[in-house]
């Protein structure tokens, strides 16, 4: 399922990516890998602030659509 259904305060790990290559390597760029830990800090108004590492991170849900998860 996409980390868009993941709650607040949820943590997640990433089992899979999918998009176009470019998107691929943007999302990896900024963390997200397969097997990658995610914590969900917010998700209003169509943005998601994901901690992943030791960085929080702003996504849109588009984007976090692509990121999927077990």
């Amino acid at each position: 399922m996409p980390i868009t259904m993941a709650k607040p305060g949820e943590t997640v790990t990433i089992a899979r990516i999918t998009g176009t290559d470019a998107v691929r390597q943007h999302l990896s760029e900024m963390g997200f890998v397969v097997g990658e830990q995610v914590m969900v800090i917010s998700n209003i108004a169509g943005q998601m602030i994901l901690q992943v590492k030791d960085a929080r991170i702003a996504i849109d849900t588009k984007m976090a659509n692509r990121v999927m998860i077990r």
